[in-house]
């Protein structure tokens, strides 16, 4: 439905984004994942025409939106990362704002403002100025701005940072509904694993503007098949404690936790010894040492060296 043909765009001589070819067939859930900086929302930009490429193109249907971005606009839907509301107006008031913006026919529009206030979870408090409401609120708002027009495909572009947990949980069951009932193709992007997990059938990480792995969960838990993921919980860690287990030979990777450290090192390899003799070089105490079945977590630090929200 959606495909990116080499992708590109240059700042000041710089790529934010770099040739990636990403595809999101009808009816998908896809996930989009990244570190901070990785081109995540520039991408998101890009195939949502309101950023030009310096190179390559976007297609719908197998047309280039490029040039004619009209066509795109007809049926995609935009959650920005930023919430953009009139915080003056009622989200009644905002709802009939963006719905004329998006040209839909008058007689069809105040029917449609109800039933994506009801979508969200916000038809009871539609007469109430958005400055009132909470961040939780107001991104549902968002959401429903998105959905007037009857999008066929919806973007979001981390819409649950900094939200109270009744309006995440909102928001998460309003995308699954859209995808699974009403068959809307979804493009997610999240500082939460957990979140692109339960939405998303195939996943892409990005980092420094490329396409690092894509695949469905099973695919990219396959990428750490010759790898050991192992959480070692400790008294206290150390700078000098973290260089002696990464100068290990078998180490792939080191990540500090809030209990220990998580280590992703070679499959098989005999590490408890190396582990307890350097901890006690340090006079640091280790507490506990479990072996973890891989996550996507584990994937996205082994792919890109930092965790999601790095």
């Amino acid at each position: 439905m959606i495909e990116t043909i080499k992708l590109s765009k240059t700042y000041k001589g710089k790529k934010a984004v770099d040739e990636i070819n990403i595809y999101l067939d009808e009816g998908e859930s896809v996930g989009l994942l990244g570190p901070n900086g990785a081109g995540k929302s520039t991408t998101i930009s890009m195939i949502s025409s309101l950023l030009k490429p310096t190179s390559g193109d976007v297609k719908l249907d197998g047309k280039s939106t490029i040039k004619n971005p009209a066509e795109i606009r007809k049926v995609l839907g935009v959650v920005p990362q930023e919430i953009a509301l009139y915080e003056e107006l009622s989200a009644y008031e905002n709802l009939k704002f963006f719905g004329e913006i998006y040209k839909v026919k008058k007689n069809v529009l105040e029917q449609r403002i109800q039933d994506v206030l009801d979508m969200v979870g916000l038809k009871e408090r539609q007469k109430e100025l958005v400055k009132t409401f909470s961040g939780g609120m107001k991104r549902r708002v968002n959401i429903a701005a998105a959905l007037l027009h009857n999008p066929k495909i919806l973007v979001l572009d981390e819409p649950t940072v900094g939200i109270d947990p009744q309006s995440r949980n909102h928001i998460l069951e309003t995308v699954r509904k859209l995808n699974e009932e009403n068959g809307t193709t979804v493009l997610y992007t999240s500082h939460y694993m957990e979140e692109v997990e339960q939405l998303c059938k195939r996943v892409y990480i990005m980092d420094h503007g490329k396409v690092v792995a894509s695949g469905s969960k099973a695919e990219l838990l396959s990428i750490l098949s010759s790898e050991d993921t192992i959480r070692v919980n400790l008294s206290e860690t150390s700078d000098e404690l973290i260089k002696k287990i990464k100068s290990l030979e078998y180490i792939r990777l080191v990540d500090e936790t809030s209990e220990g450290i998580r280590i992703i090192c070679k499959k098989g390899a005999n590490i408890l010894g190396d582990l307890v003799r350097a901890a006690e070089s340090e006079r640091i105490q280790l507490t506990n040492y479990q072996m973890e079945t891989p996550s996507l977590e584990d994937v996205f630090l082994h792919l890109t060296g930092r965790t999601l929200r790095d």
